[in-house]
């Protein structure tokens, strides 16, 4: 069942921001670059930014009609946002601040989001996660009837934003309102949203689930986007079913997918072995080069070996002691080496001042 249909053109700088989507019972992410247009999106649904045109409606009532000439002031529509910096009166208590939202259950979501204790403190003396319980409650505190989250993790440090995303998935799917959150972290989104969209330049790319986007990426951007690593190369079918491709950086691998021509070669780092010889298994494909550079990842190390990721645990690291300069071997199956249409634009553009 639609919960919230969104269909809109708003003006952005430099193209328009263009979206269709329907929103059950469940939350949706939009991911894509700083500059995208997610940002608008939001605004718009809430009253805060005047489509060109389109149509909003939210639980069967009308909030933006371009052509039957509604647009519902943003205190008229039944929304919670939560702004990317919250947004909170500096001059209010946590309680007034919740209570302008909606006094009728200010004692309740005190209790609900374990703020009770903080009621008398103004929000300078609280912590990034002590800042957004408070903008939760306060969202929720209309009762709202959409949710809307704008960056909902960026402001925290990383310890900070594993807990808290634990804890606002558990809120949302207890909530079982449609919910809208904007991030431009992957992560952020594989673990809070049903369904995923990725938006670019005001275009939405692809809409499905997290896993459906890994596997199944409509293109290079989206691929990039969901972690994968992009090498360019030229496909050509091989013995036995395969295709054999010629790496423009040097190498050649082989894939289980079929294409000729110019191609992009998409691996995930989780699919990636590293060693100092090549591995015996039954991986293909074995590319050699010195490890460009090591970043930690909680337990596990991400290894850059020319122009592919890698992603071992840190005890992995430690045994086969990489360091930068090492020469190693990156292993990968051919059933694991996707092959995608070449895409001019594979990585974030650069941010939009």
């Amino acid at each position: 069942m639609v919960a919230l249909r969104v269909d809109l053109t708003v003006p952005a700088r430099g193209f328009d921001v263009g979206l269709a989507l329907d929103v059950g019972r469940e939350t949706v992410a939009l991911v894509g670059p700083s500059g995208a247009g997610k940002t608008t999106v939001l605004r718009a649904i809430a009253g805060l930014v005047r489509p060109e045109r389109g149509r909003v409606e939210c639980d069967g009532e009308t909030w933006f009609d371009s052509a039957g000439r509604v647009d519902l002031r943003p205190e008229e529509r039944s929304v919670g946002l939560v702004f990317q910096d919250y947004a909170l009166f500096p001059h209010l208590s946590v309680e007034r601040n919740v209570a302008f939202g909606g006094r009728g259950r200010v004692g309740e979501l005190l209790d609900r989001f374990g703020i009770r204790h903080l009621a008398r403190a103004r929000p300078r003396e609280l912590s990034g996660g002590e800042r957004q319980r408070v903008a939760l409650a306060r969202a929720l505190a209309r009762e709202p009837k959409a949710f809307l989250l704008d960056e909902p993790t960026a402001s925290l440090d990383a310890h900070t934003r594993v807990v808290v995303r634990a804890e606002l998935g558990e809120l949302l799917r207890e909530l079982g309102l449609p919910a809208l959150l904007v991030t431009h972290d992957f992560e952020d989104a594989a673990a809070l949203a049903d369904r995923v969209g990725v938006l670019v330049d005001g275009e939405l790319r692809q809409v499905a689930s997290p896993a459906d986007l890994v596997a199944s990426p409509a293109d290079g951007f989206v691929a990039s986007l969901a972690g994968g690593t992009l090498v360019d190369g030229v496909a050509r079918f091989a013995r036995d079913g395969l295709t054999e491709v010629r790496l423009e950086s040097g190498g050649t691998v082989y894939s289980t997918d079929e294409a000729s021509g110019p191609v992009s070669v998409l691996v995930y780092p989780w699919e990636v072995s590293l060693g100092l010889v090549p591995a015996d298994d039954s991986a293909l494909n074995h590319l050699r080069g010195p490890v460009v550079s090591l970043a930690p990842v909680g337990n596990r190390v991400r290894v850059r070996v020319g122009e592919l990721t890698a992603e071992v645990t840190a005890a992995s690291a430690e045994r086969l002691g990489l360091a930068v300069g090492l020469p190693v071997v990156a292993s990968f199956k051919a059933t694991a080496t996707r092959l995608l249409p070449r895409s001019p634009l594979r990585t974030w553009p650069a941010e939009r001042r």
